[in-house]
């Protein structure tokens, strides 16, 4: 079977790695980059940390608005299907990609597949919500990732679609982190000791795109006591104001590769975050993980007491973050062997 693995942004690259590698032998896949991620750091370098070939496809998008870029996303993937023909097409996550994946090949009627569906924060302000919504509704295949996205998607009629494999990102962080802690020299270069730090990451508009509001939250969080590590994108660099004093206890970095960063998140104490991907992995590797944001899709994370949501206006942020313990046992909420179950799914799809 001709499969396209559509892919633009690092949570996808980390979830295209292991299936990509498991349906070598059994399918045709043409792997297919958008260019929505255009940084080394977050795209060529994390296929080669994860060992993926190389893009058979690349769209080069530009990075104009998030509607001309799914324009020109879904008028080139359309050029594409049309010339290679896919049986289905697999798209993964709710990145502006996923969006035009999805609707291009639902518009050619052909079959698609969503990894990792049913996820809902219920914030539609937030465009992540709308791709994930219209992606589920327009897929054939639904694989869900937790027992709550399955509740979800059954909630939604979508229940025949679904099939429930876990979360493929446990498969990609299994796969990983041993080769990781051997080869990265992250830790040294930044002078880091384990346990000592904790990471940061932000990157949602609500709290990186308002200088003012970007610097309230560095200042809070440099009421903390432990160091931070902040690797901060080129675009949110630029808010900040050349004359605004980092506080001493954050040290901004380069966005990383895969392996330093999930070497930087096995080591730190906590992981402070506004994303999605980053509180799933602080999970999996059993971190305390604080997220910037007044809700979450990954809910479980929430009700297990690893993941505390703290509202960026909420001015005792650095008091709660200190407090913060989580208990010291952890529900499996994402599964086991997840690649073999997908695999096993998609081969009987080809059948």
């Amino acid at each position: 079977m001709r499969i396209f693995s559509i892919v633009g942004a690092r949570p996808q690259f980390i979830k295209l790695a292991p299936l990509s590698s498991a349906l070598e032998g059994f399918h045709e896949e043409i792997i297919v980059h958008t260019g929505q991620h255009y940084d080394y750091a977050m795209s060529e370098k994390i296929f080669n940390d994860l060992g993926i070939r190389k893009p058979d496809i690349h769209l080069e998008v530009n990075t104009n608005g998030p509607t001309s870029q799914i324009i020109q996303m879904m008028a080139k993937l359309e050029q594409e299907m049309s010339k290679h023909r896919p049986q289905l097409v697999i798209v993964f996550g709710d990145t502006n990609s996923t969006f035009a994946g999805a609707t291009t090949a639902a518009k050619m009627n052909i079959p698609v597949l969503h990894i990792e569906s049913g996820l809902r924060s219920y914030n539609r302000k937030m465009p992540e919500e709308i791709n994930r919504v219209v992606t589920d509704h327009v897929s054939e295949y639904l694989f869900a990732p937790t027992e709550t996205s399955v509740k979800i998607l059954k909630k939604e009629g979508l229940g025949k679609r679904t099939f429930f494999t876990g979360d493929i990102m446990v498969d990609t962080i299994k796969n990983n982190l041993k080769i990781a802690l051997q080869k990265s020299t992250i830790l040294a270069n930044l002078n880091l000791q384990n346990n000592k730090y904790n990471l940061l990451t932000l990157h949602r508009n609500y709290n990186v795109d308002d200088s003012k509001i970007l610097e309230d939250l560095l200042n809070q969080l440099g009421e903390l006591e432990e160091k931070i590590v902040f690797p901060m994108h080129p675009r949110t660099r630029k808010m900040l104001a050349e004359t605004f004093p980092v506080p001493d206890n954050i040290l901004l970095t380069d966005p990383k590769g895969y392996l330093d960063f999930i070497t930087l998140e096995h080591s730190a104490k906590k992981i402070i975050t506004d994303s999605g991907g980053i509180q799933k992995e602080a999970y999996i590797l059993k971190k305390p993980c604080i997220t910037l944001r007044t809700e979450t899709e990954w809910v479980e994370t929430v009700a297990e007491k690893w993941n505390l949501l703290i509202n960026p206006k909420d001015k005792k942020i650095a008091k709660k973050i200190a407090s913060f313990k989580p208990p010291k046992k952890q529900a499996d909420i994402f599964g086991k062997n997840v690649t073999k179950k997908m695999v096993k799914i998609i081969n009987d799809i080809g059948k």
